[in-house]
């Protein structure tokens, strides 16, 4: 049984509360919130545990590392408020479940890059920015071997997390990874974030692949063409337990000659894509996730954006569409990267 790092004491003598007053999805002053964490910290219901949106911002937001979230979700379990219907948990928990038997699985001895469990965007992942790179998840019959499970935190689940990651990991490292470039914020954010906040050991080196990204076109840097577009960045929810990592978005836009334009919601101030919003169970979820999508489609559209930059799969596959009817062009971070040097994006 894992136990979660956090630190009552620290949390309630924390003058801001700003895990919950920063909150956009809680309308709370540091009163309130105060006498809320308290709530949850002891174990009772709270209704922050039932309006919780699940975006991670929380994590970032806590001034002392002390995780919030992680015990939200945690308590949400205890107590089974559920962010989602119960049909919708349970049939997620039986998708990702990693399949029996263990995968064959032949040692590199060098970097590698870690797919996820998304094999079929392997072809985003070619040329000359990951020459050198051994990726691994690319059967999608065996990728759920390399499955996080850090899902789950949306679905109130710590214990499926914590029942399944000790698996993934020993996977990665049978490869025998000098490091592990992962694609996904998610992937990173487990291995970085979520899994020493409960004591859970990962023997290899993680790699964002911003940080990767932003190295490899340096040593490319003669190649670089500037683009010239004016671009927004759609921040992805697991991008809050990486936010040291965030700052390569703008060294990257800076580096390939691209104007990220100056916006409302934005970096800290980030809206969540909605994905896992619209299945929750509030009755107006549906109309607030569209409300909220459409609220950061138009701040886009005001910034005079021509490009929406995504990183996460599952945000270009719920507003991708939106945005492109809105006249702004969905675009993955490597895609873009690979356009700079003269590469033509995965189709």
């Amino acid at each position: 049984m894992f136990t979660l790092r956090f630190d009552e004491n620290k949390c309630l003598a924390c003058d801001t509360q700003a895990c919950l007053t920063r909150c956009q999805y809680l309308d709370m002053d540091a009163a309130t919130a105060k006498v809320e964490m308290q709530k949850i910290i002891d174990g009772r219901d709270s209704r922050v545990l039932h309006d919780c949106v699940t975006c991670y911002a929380c994590e970032e937001y806590c001034p002392l590392g002390n995780h919030p979230f992680y015990l939200i979700v945690r308590r949400q379990e205890e107590l089974d408020i559920l962010p989602l219907p119960d049909p919708l948990v349970q049939r997620g928990i039986q998708v990702g479940i990693p399949f029996r038997g263990e995968p064959e699985i032949t040692p590199v001895h060098g970097p590698v890059l870690n797919m996820g469990v998304f094999s079929a965007l392997g072809k985003m992942a070619q040329g000359k920015l990951f020459e050198g790179l051994t990726p691994i998840s690319t059967d999608p019959r065996k990728m759920f071997h390399y499955f996080c499970q850090l899902m789950y935190l949306h679905f109130g689940r710590i214990s499926v997390i914590n029942d399944r990651l000790e698996k993934t990991i020993r996977t990665i490292a049978a490869h025998e990874p000098t490091e592990v470039v992962h694609f996904h914020d998610e992937c990173y954010g487990t291995y970085t974030s979520y899994a020493p906040a409960f004591g859970i050991d990962v023997p290899f080196k993680s790699v964002h692949l911003f940080e990767y990204l932003y190295e490899r076109l340096e040593n490319l840097k003669q190649e670089i063409k500037p683009l010239k577009y004016k671009v927004a960045y759609q921040r992805p929810c697991s991008s809050r337990l990486s936010s040291d990592k965030h700052a390569y978005v703008d060294k990257i836009f800076d580096l390939i000659g691209v104007t990220h334009v100056k916006r409302e919601y934005v970096d800290g101030n980030a809206l969540c894509c909605g994905s896992t919003i619209m299945g929750q169970k509030k009755e107006d979820s549906r109309r607030f996730c569209l409300a909220l999508q459409q609220k950061n489609i138009d701040d886009m559209r005001r910034a005079g954006a021509q490009l929406c930059v995504f990183n996460c799969p599952a945000c270009m596959q719920t507003i991708g569409k939106q945005v492109a009817e809105a006249g702004l062009m969905p675009i993955f971070m490597s895609d873009l990267c690979r356009l700079a040097i003269g590469e033509q994006p995965a189709k």
